[in-house]
């Protein structure tokens, strides 16, 4: 089949000018397609869409760029950096023979591991569009992407947190009340990340600081991010600040990053500057994206995708760099982008999804702004699919309301509930720390105890020596 695409049904026939166009209409429903003017005008052209899409070749996508070559760099690093060998298994391969062979049983997790490098973010787009949520759940269960920096995450069996302590005045007092608050209960293994709220590289320096200060004095196994602009991080780390993680939010297409100010040459560099202070025990993963389903429709940046797509494109540019965490913020940007639960639900396990198939440490930010037709029962539900799908990380946030970014998202006890219900534990190295502290209760691997140590709950009550009151 080539463009245009037809397909009749009855006395009708459905027309659509390109890839692109196919991609664009058999996706899911959501507000972001609409508001950009490229969603399935009827339920019926979804599906034909969809029935389209699924008898196209996977090679399509090597031939038949959505965005042209000369004109973005996150297309050219796709397909520069496309293996064809491991591809070879699964080159002749429709989009939706692809389906019907991830969910094969005998396509175990090593299969999937082996061809990874072979299959493009927009085969990866295209398959998840002709999935249901439980495909897309079992799917992502057998991807396993393990990561390590001083602790390991990622492994069968284990749900890791941020720790995510902001604060609207980065009052040094209230972020360490929140960090105590999140590692009483068992949260913050995957990193304790603060978005400052004034972000500048002074700023961001005080804030690493006072987390490295917590991390060695109680002998954490974790690691710790502020969440600043990677250009900010470069000076940081030019200025001897202690940076384990560098963090930069990222998008599917040059246009975007271009918006949020940096390209892939920043990201190598703030990479091999990071890779340079040997900061980790356990591992050397040393990368922190976000993304979201969005973002580059709200920057003018799409070049007429749909959003899904220019979000699995994103993973392309987090697999590249070979992060420790990388996680969509996946209701953030608003109901403009996801209208309500229903659309929330369904990115959040699209985006999932993708990133684990291409080989990315995925995690989710179960969150929606308060102007979203959505509540906190949308996320338990979100929560509750994703570790069943095998999610890296979620957030952990006081009370699941983040009081400097204006959000709802997943709270401490959130985590414990997960971790519960789906028989999951914290990272190995974290999960023996909490037990050794006397956090988790001795012979009962969920129960967190009832007293703590005195002598440190005393100590871990007291702010660091180096942090500065507001």
């Amino acid at each position: 089949m080539a463009a245009p695409y037809r397909y009749t049904i009855g006395a009708r026939t459905y027309r659509f000018d390109d890839l692109a166009e196919v991609m664009a209409k058999a996706n899911h429903a959501r507000s972001g397609d609409r508001l950009a003017g490229v969603i399935a005008e009827t339920a019926e052209e979804r599906v034909v869409a969809q029935m389209v899409l699924a008898d196209l070749p996977l090679t399509v996508f090597l031939e038949d760029l959505l965005i042209p070559y000369e004109d973005d760099e996150i297309t050219r690093l796709i397909v520069d950096t496309h293996d064809a060998e491991a591809f070879a298994p699964i080159r002749h391969f429709t989009v939706g023979d692809f389906r019907n062979w991830l969910l094969a049983d005998d396509t175990s997790a090593e299969v999937i591991a082996a061809v990874r490098p072979g299959i493009t973010p927009e085969m990866a787009a295209a398959v998840a569009k002709i999935m249901r949520n439980q495909d897309l759940i079992l799917v992502a269960k057998k991807c396993r992407v393990v990561t390590a920096f001083r602790n390991t995450i990622g492994q069968a069996g284990h749900l890791s947190t941020r720790l995510q302590p902001n604060h609207p005045t980065d009052d040094a007092t209230g972020i360490a009340a929140s960090i105590l608050d999140g590692l009483l209960y068992g949260n913050g293994d995957a990193v304790i990340g603060i978005n400052p709220a004034t972000d500048n590289v002074a700023q961001s320096v005080r804030l690493m600081k006072m987390l490295d200060e917590i991390i060695a004095r109680y002998e954490i196994p974790t690691q710790s991010c502020v969440l600043t602009h990677v250009t900010n991080t470069l000076e940081a780390i030019e200025a001897g600040a202690p940076v384990d993680l560098v963090f930069q939010s990222i998008g599917g297409t040059e246009a975007t990053n271009s918006s949020f100010g940096f390209g892939l040459a920043d990201l190598a560099e703030a990479r091999e500057a990071a890779l340079a202070l040997k900061r980790g025990t356990v591992g050397d993963n040393v990368m922190y994206f976000e993304t979201g389903q969005g973002s580059s429709l709200s920057a003018d940046a799409h070049h007429g995708l749909d959003q899904q797509t220019c979000e699995a494109r994103a993973y392309g540019v987090a697999r590249h760099f070979k992060p420790l965490l990388t996680n969509t913020v996946v209701g953030f940007i608003g109901p403009e982008y996801l209208y309500d639960g229903k659309e929330i639900i369904r990115a959040g396990l699209e985006d999932h999804f993708c990133g684990k198939l291409l080989g990315v440490p995925m995690g989710v930010d179960v969150c929606y702004t308060n102007h979203a037709e959505a509540d906190q029962n949308d996320m338990d539900t979100l929560l509750t699919l994703l570790g069943v799908a095998g999610v890296n990380f979620v957030m952990g946030i006081p009370g699941s309301d983040d009081i400097m970014l204006n959000y709802q998202t997943t709270s401490f006890h959130d985590a414990l509930y997960a971790r519960r219900a789906l028989d999951l534990r914290p990272a190995p190295e974290f999960d023996a720390w909490l037990t050794r502290m006397g956090i988790f209760a001795e012979g009962d691997q969920y129960r967190l105890a009832e007293t703590l140590p005195e002598s440190f709950a005393h100590s871990l009550s007291r702010l660091p020596e180096g942090a500065d009151h507001e």
